[in-house]
């Protein structure tokens, strides 16, 4: 067993802390994709042009609550 291992474990302890959103296309308002973000480094709502099953072509889907 290596001598230094509990400080290397020490320093594998950085919490990384990303919550879970919810995309919904702009058009037909229907919640698609379920993602994680970090609120710390992107605290806006995220907006990105994904595929709509429903819709059948790509649109712009907005972060909901």
């Amino acid at each position: 067993m290596p001598k230094n291992r509990h400080k290397y474990n020490e320093l594998m302890e950085v919490e990384v802390v990303r919550t879970k959103i919810t995309l919904a296309c702009t058009e037909c308002k229907q919640r698609n994709y379920n993602m994680t973000k970090d609120k710390k480094a992107h605290p806006d709502r995220m907006e990105t042009k994904k595929y709509c099953r429903f819709c059948r072509t790509h649109t712009l889907h907005k972060e909901t609550k």
